[in-house]
């Protein structure tokens, strides 16, 4: 799961959705994507501790998802909202080292949460991530008690796999595989 940065250019892409363009963070986003990070609400299952973020430490994820792109090949995008231009969160996949599986992550400001964007998005990456990278499945490593987004992953169709502890912290599994992916695709799903 390794690229070599080296000898492979490389350069983020970007995915349209109805409402959506995901794409690569870039410097400016650092007010809104700080002021993301520093919401308790948001943060509250995003980290072990569930502590809000700093600026400073909001701009080194920004450049550790940047980083992870270009090491890895596939990563977070930045969400921006199509028809006013304003960034309201982020989604992708990311390598979880300890669980040795690709993760489908997302995270949206409050005034982004019930309207579908998390899903359109979380959509959108499930089949750049199985279609395009070709990965055997995807799965979301979920805190217990972040119901919103346990639903949002059945309604992906993952598939409970089991529990698994971390840091003191019991998570929810969650996978999609290439093989669902087809087969919903066959269904016109």
């Amino acid at each position: 799961m390794w690229r070599n940065i080296l000898t492979e250019p490389f350069i983020i892409p970007s995915l349209e959705t109805d409402r959506l363009l995901l794409r690569p963070f870039k410097p400016e986003d650092l007010g809104p994507y700080a002021e993301m990070v520093a919401d308790k609400e948001v943060m509250q299952y995003a980290t072990y501790d569930g502590v809000p973020m700093t600026q400073t430490q909001a701009w080194n994820w920004l450049c550790l998802m940047l980083g992870h792109w270009h090491m890895r090949g596939f990563g977070l995008w930045a969400v921006e909202e199509k028809n006013t231009g304003s960034l309201i969160g982020r989604v992708g996949l990311q390598f979880l080292d300890w669980f040795d599986d690709v993760e489908l992550v997302w995270m949206l400001k409050q005034s982004a949460w019930g309207k579908g964007l998390a899903a359109e998005g979380a959509r959108a990456t499930i089949n750049y991530g199985l279609e395009i990278l070709e990965l055997p499945r995807v799965t979301s490593v979920i805190h217990k008690e972040n119901k919103p987004s346990i639903r949002l992953a059945e309604r992906l169709g993952m598939i409970l796999e089991g529990e698994v502890e971390r840091k003191d912290i019991l998570f929810i599994v969650y996978s999609y595989s290439n093989e669902q992916h087809l087969k919903n695709q066959g269904k016109g799903s």
